[in-house]
């Protein structure tokens, strides 16, 4: 080997147990794998077969599985949050913190040069003791940090207990960069819950906000074309290195649509569907998903809804409006369970997506040709609708009342018609940004330019906190 050449990396990855941050941590896994560094991923056993086929380095990337111990309240065999209700999860994150041993016992025996992590606060210290620096690797945006964190950070560390109030949500931090995003005040009422309930013996912001502190450096799953004036604050909040690994776009999948949904999508003209997506840990009112599915009949368009059963209903049939099924047979699919979403965001025939504003969805959909309209449920969503729709203007958000966040079937056929409508003047604002955008986006060596300054940033990575 030439003197001249960087040495390969040897990086452990300990994501926390969802797969809106597995998949990122693995996708982040395999750009490194690409240029020949080595890849430790630490996940629950069974996990592992679901993302096998996500894999693309299986001879660099080497599954680590971990046996989640048993915590009262947490059903048996249960290892991610697509597994639980949201209320529990609380209780795998303790499981998580309960695998110390397990973690230790890796990393005295993988020595790996960084170990990459996101919810596990204690994680740092443990691995300074064996020389290995720790890096936060946040799935979530910039601007959501910056407006969400930095606020109870900044309690945590003045020693103030109280709660931030609904008035301060509401209102930017000291110092936020020039940006449009606010929360409304059904928003600000649902962050305290968010932000102080017990997430594994300690509340969730103090757990973020200790991740945060104690790393080596803080990494973000982003780029600064679309959020570079959160780089300098972020970086001087918290006096670490920050690194950007740019969007991570995905990968084309190797297999194809469905044939269902392909045959049913080709029925319709070029652009002209609606798609519409929340994950799999949204789960709606079934008050508010009827009139959501009302605002899609509403629009005379064709469209495919893939979501969960909702609240208050036992069955998908039980939670329909009455004579939906028949009323909407010709232009209408239903889909309750997983669809292949990458691919069929990207079938000619998808003209809008309506999202719930997870950060891997808005990618996927700002590399295709949809345009969005924007439906966040909670958390960090808000903020990247906010960034989306009113910072970068390349989406529309749905209009929801400020008190209390409902929104009628008039609101989200306006947000559809917004962005589908070819006379619209801020429908023709948007297509034009979202145009510029996917341009920046898919331009060659973009993404590679940014992996590349990640390795070499991250060679740069001063001495952790706790060595002497």
């Amino acid at each position: 080997m030439d003197d001249d050449q960087p040495s390969c990396l040897h990086i452990a990855m300990y994501p926390w147990f969802a797969y809106g941050h597995l998949s990122p941590f693995l996708s982040l896994s395999n750009k490194l794998a690409e240029r020949g560094h080595r890849i430790s991923f630490l996940l629950p056993d069974k996990t592992q077969s679901k993302l096998d086929l996500l894999n693309f380095h299986p001879n660099l990337i080497e599954f680590i599985p971990l046996i989640l111990p048993a915590i009262e309240g947490l059903p048996p065999g249960s290892e991610t949050t697509a597994e639980i209700p949201v209320e529990l999860h609380h209780l795998l994150m303790a499981a998580m913190d309960a695998t110390k041993p397990q973690v230790k016992t890796a990393l005295s025996r993988l020595k790996p040069d960084y170990i990459f992590y996101d919810f596990t606060h204690w994680l740092p210290r443990m691995a300074s003791k064996f020389g290995v620096k720790s890096v936060h690797y946040c799935t979530t945006s910039m601007a959501a940090i910056s407006y969400l964190l930095v606020p109870a950070t900044n309690k945590i560390e003045k020693g103030i207990d109280a709660q931030i109030t609904e008035d301060e949500w509401m209102q930017q931090p000291p110092g936020f960069p020039p940006s449009s995003i606010r929360l409304h005040r059904h928003e600000a009422k649902a962050m305290n819950f968010i932000t102080y309930r017990d997430y594994g013996n300690i509340s969730f912001h103090e757990r973020l906000s200790l991740s945060f502190k104690n790393a080596d450096a803080l990494s973000f799953r982003s780029s600064r074309e679309l959020e570079g004036r959160f780089v300098d604050f972020i970086g001087d909040r918290y006096g670490k290195q920050v690194l950007l690994s740019g969007p991570l776009l995905p990968k084309p999948p190797s297999f194809k649509l469905e044939k269902k949904w392909d045959k049913w999508l080709n029925q319709f003209e070029p652009r002209s569907v609606i798609f519409c997506s929340f994950g799999s840990e949204c789960h709606m009112e079934k008050d508010q998903f009827q009139e959501l599915l009302l605002g899609f009949e509403l629009t005379d368009m064709p469209f495919f809804l893939a979501l969960k059963t909702p609240l208050g209903a036992l069955t998908m049939d039980e939670a329909l409006p009455r004579g939906y099924k028949e009323r909407i047979e010709d232009r209408g699919m239903l889909e309750n369970g997983w669809v292949q979403q990458q691919l069929i965001i990207a079938h000619p025939s998808v003209g809008c997506f309506v999202s719930h504003c997870g950060l891997s969805s808005v990618t996927e959909t700002l590399v295709n040709n949809p345009q969005l309209v924007l439906l966040p449920n909670a958390g960090d969503q808000y903020i990247i609708a906010r960034l989306l729709a009113e910072d970068l203007k390349v989406g529309v958000e749905v209009e929801k009342r400020e008190d209390n966040g409902w929104f009628t079937k008039e609101s989200i056929c306006k947000a559809i018609f917004t962005v589908m409508d070819d006379d619209n003047e801020i429908g023709k604002v948007v297509r034009e940004n979202r145009l510029k955008m996917k341009e920046l986006l898919v331009r060659d060596g973009f993404g590679d330019d940014y992996v590349t300054d990640f390795i070499e940033q991250l060679r740069d990575v001063d001495e952790d906190p706790f060595r002497d």
